[in-house]
């Protein structure tokens, strides 16, 4: 018998099954900690912990492994969910006409700088995504009874992962709903890093550095002291 499309499956309560449980459980609360210790430790501390948190993630990554289609690496449902590439495009258009608007648009000057600038970011959005849905996500299907409350759990931590930026904080929330549930129904990861990648990129040339303070989270916003970064210039003042 078929399950309901908005139901996980049920909650096994054999030994087994409950071992299996309180390891996924495991993996997830230490791969969470680590990264919660990398943002908030300083450096040079803060490198080894960067290292140590990929290759638990690496490795529990392999031990659990669903298959690629589990975690959202396919090509089936990229197609049916291109619209939320589009929806993104959609807001940052109207984000970089309200910058323009009050003279707040800061963008790179040539085509080698938005490659130097945002390019490592833009590879650094798929890896986020694989995060958000591949790995948190999919172990909080297998732990809580709804896949709706799954969702909810994982952005909740991707959000909280980008404490205390209050800017940062309830756009990851809102993101992080949305990537979760369009992925609950297409299965495709590449769409949403797109949308990531743009949404990202829109705040990072829209809003002012200091007061977004470059997108910096945990310890690093704490710390931020604005500098002059010469790949970023002010778009011409309106006439």
């Amino acid at each position: 018998m078929a399950l309901p499309g908005n139901v996980s499956p049920p909650i096994a309560t054999s030994p087994k099954a409950g071992s299996r449980r309180g390891r996924v459980l495991l993996e997830l609360l230490i791969g969470y900690g680590l990264i919660l210790a990398t943002i908030w430790t300083p450096r040079p501390y803060q490198q080894w912990l960067w290292w140590l948190s990929a290759a638990w993630i690496a490795t529990t990554s392999a031990i659990s492994f669903p298959g690629w289609d589990a975690i959202g690496f396919r090509r089936g449902g990229f197609v049916a969910s291109l619209w939320v590439i589009f929806a993104a495009g959609i807001v940052a258009v109207g984000a970089i006409l309200v910058a323009i608007h009050f003279n707040t648009l800061r963008h790179p000057v040539s085509a080698r700088g938005w490659l130097m600038t945002f390019g490592g970011y833009t590879a650094w959005s798929f890896v986020q995504q694989f995060l958000l849905q591949g790995y948190f996500l999919f172990r909080f299907i297998h732990l809580l009874p709804r896949r709706e409350w799954a969702a909810v759990a994982a952005a909740g931590i991707f959000a909280a992962a980008h404490l205390p930026n209050p800017i940062l904080t309830p756009v990851t929330l809102v993101w992080g709903l949305v990537a979760c549930f369009v992925f609950l129904r297409f299965r495709s990861v590449f769409p949403l890093a797109i949308a990531h990648a743009l949404l990202g990129i829109t705040v990072a040339i829209t809003i002012p550095g200091p007061v977004v303070r470059n997108m910096r989270v945990g310890l690093g916003y704490l710390r931020y002291r604005a500098p002059h970064s010469p790949g970023l210039e002010p778009s011409p003042p309106r006439q």
